[in-house]
Order: C-alpha cells, then structure tokens, then sequence
C-alpha cells in the first residue's frame, strides 16, 4: 500500500472548524471565553461528575491533583512503572517520592501486590502508612490504553490505608464499568481525582489539553484557581497563592466541545476496529490481539499487539522499523520509568509483569479514521513479516 498508514491522528469531521472559526469570530481565541465554560459543564455531564475543569494539559491536571492532594516533600506515592513518564513526573514536581508497584495482564496496577507491599514493607499503625519513616500518602492509578484498573480491589486498599487515589485516564475517556460495585462508573471519576488527556494522539483532542475532577466540587474549584496563576482579584492582579499558567484557551476548548459531541462515534470505532484486529490475528501463531479486562466497557484506545517470545526472537524496535518501510507506523510499549535516568535509583517492589510486557508489546494503527482495508493491509502485512523473522 503506497499510503502511509499512521498509528494514531485526529479525526476532525464534525462542528469543529464552525466552533474553532466561531471563537476567533469573537476575538476570544485566549483563556477563559465562552467555549472553556461549555466544555467542562459538558465535559461533567458526559462524566456524571458535579464539577470539571479543563486545564493545559493531562500532566498539568495530574500535577493539579497532587497539589490539591498535599504531596509534599517526604511524602511517597505508589505507581506502576509500565507507562509514559508523564505520569510519574508530576511527583517529582511536588519533590515527593515515586515507588513503583509491578502490573498486572491488564498493563495496571496490580492490586495483589500492591497490598503485599503495604502488609509486608510498610508500618501501619490504624491511621499513616509509612515507609522507611516516611508517609505513604497517595497512588496514581493509570488506567492504560483505554483498559480500566482493578478499581473495587485499589479502593478498598485505599480506604483501609487512607491513601488518595488519583486515577490517571489520560488514555481512558469514555471508559467504564458496566458490572460490579462500580457499574456506571467512567474511569476518572472514581477516585479521589481522575486527570484526562485531550493531546493529538488521544480519542478526542483539543490540540494539547487536558481536564482534572475530585468527588469534591470545592477541590476542582481550588485546582481551576491554581490553574489560571491563582488570581484572587483578577482585576486588581492580587495573588494569595503560588498559581500555575495552566489554563486551556478558548480555541482549544472550541476544538473539545466538537470532539466531545463525536466521541460516542468515536469509541463505537475503536470498538469495532479491534473486533476486526482481533479477527484477522486470532489464528496467528507468531501474534495475537491482547483483551480488555472483563466487566467494562472500554475506548479501546490503543490495540496490543502480542509478540510471540517463542518464535519471535526479533527485537521491537526491529520489527517498528520494517513495517515503517512498508508504510505502517507502530511503536513499542514504553520504556520502563524505573530504567529512565532520572528514576534509575528509586525503589522498585516485584517488578515481573511490567518487565515481561515491555519487550513484547507493539502498539499497532488505531485512528478512528482507519479503514478496514487498511486493517487488513496491517494485519497481513505484519503476520508476513513475523513469518519471515520466524525463519531467520
């Protein structure tokens, strides 16, 4: 196939040039505006939540959630190594302290071990959890590709620990549960704090962006004030608090209210196109189409691919760069945070599942815009070249 099959693009086929063209229309393309209050009362809505507030971008309303949080210098946060540095940063930013918890099948936080670690390394004395004398004050739970945690397991441990949960569903919108304690419930909204994602790459975009909500109302009005440089009085330029220029414009929240209104459309897509993946690789010895935890209802986001160890001996980056010639962007997992410079000398507790996945997932085509025709192009395309690996 001569056209170059992309991994993941914006698909732009609703209201939103006639919102974009509307705004700059008014003159109001900054922060603040008409279209910044449509979208996080439409944002809520969609959520069921009471109060949402849109911000720069995912990493901002994770850093905004650990700030409302009181994560502080001394304080440890526990999170899983397997996914985008942006989501372990933020700690840093509050000069706290990242432990890393292995996953489980599902990419997420592994509940089992995660209490292990509270039960066996740490003191708890019926109030504070404490590491190495220090509080255990907070996880970030990342709901990764779409996939949702083991939420009834991580909040149970939660509540018994009295730890904040921040759940990370930068790659989740739209997913829920549809069974179980939490049926109804989107990712995000669980939580103590749930941050979202609208960057390019995301199931709907706002060009860069991001949102941030809490159970508590009040808690999303303080974070949408630190967001727009805490202006006490905005008309006298009086600041009572260290505030952050993480406000989304006007423009940008045009561009979310009509990829919001699409977003139904959207996640029935990725839907269907993974039931097409997972066709086309059911019968493949060399790989396979991994699944969704049971009980939910998923985005789908991102479709994983599962290389086959056994028969496979080529590394990722190998088979990336192959199919790159032959028109198909993939990429790898990610690289595990822990192995990164800057994270290389933190604590790390039964690392197995991250450190097996992270060498045998490829991320394969997922815009919403994919045709099945160029579904199959992938799917054939890549069952070849494995076939060929097989038999270096």
């Amino acid at each position: 196939m001569d056209k170059f099959i992309p991994l993941s693009v914006p698909n732009f086929e609703g209201n939103e040039r006639k919102y974009v063209d509307d705004a700059v229309d008014k003159v109001w393309v900054s922060t603040g505006g008409s279209y910044v209050d449509r979208f996080e009362c439409e944002l809520a809505k969609y959520l069921q939540v009471e109060n949402v507030a849109v911000c720069q971008s995912g990493t901002s309303a994770l850093h905004l959630s650990l700030i409302e949080a009181n994560v502080s210098l001394g304080d440890i946060v526990l999170v899983s190594p397997l996914t985008f540095i942006a989501a372990v940063n933020p700690i840093k930013y509050q000069h706290a302290t990242p432990v890393f918890i292995d996953c489980d099948d599902s990419f997420c936080l592994d509940p089992i071990k995660l209490e292990s670690f509270c039960k066996t390394e740490c003191e708890w004395d019926g109030n504070l959890l404490k590491y190495r004398n220090y509080h255990v004050k907070a996880l970030v739970v990342i709901h990764v590709f779409g996939n949702m945690a083991d939420m009834e397991a991580i909040m149970d441990i939660a509540h018994y620990y009295n730890l904040i949960v921040i759940e990370d569903a930068t790659e989740a919108l739209g997913t829920k549960y549809i069974e179980g304690k939490y049926k109804g419930k989107f990712a995000g909204t669980i939580g103590d704090f749930g941050a979202f994602s609208f960057n390019g790459n995301k199931i709907i975009t706002t060009g860069g962006g991001g949102a941030v909500t809490s159970n508590v109302s009040s808690k999303v009005e303080h974070m949408r004030f630190l967001s727009t440089q805490a202006k006490t009085d905005p008309h006298y330029y009086i600041h009572d608090e260290i505030g952050y220029n993480y406000r989304m414009t006007n423009l940008q929240a045009a561009l979310g209210v009509a990829q919001l209104e699409e977003l139904p459309v959207f996640i029935k897509r990725k839907q269907h196109n993974y039931d097409v993946y997972l066709n086309s690789f059911k019968d493949c010895e060399y790989c396979w189409i991994l699944p969704f935890r049971k009980g939910i209802s998923s985005n789908k986001w991102f479709y994983s691919l599962f290389i086959n160890r056994e028969r496979i001996k080529t590394p990722i980056i190998k088979i990336i760069e192959s199919l790159k010639e032959k028109n198909i962007e993939t990429r790898p997992i990610w690289g595990l945070i822990n192995e990164q410079k800057p994270y290389q000398e933190e604590v790390t507790y039964l690392l197995e599942k991250s450190q097996f996945y992270a060498s045998r997932i490829l991320n394969i085509p997922c815009s919403t815009n994919i045709t099945t025709e160029e579904i199959n192009y992938v799917s054939e395309t890549i069952k070849r070249l494995l076939g060929d690996f097989a038999n270096e």
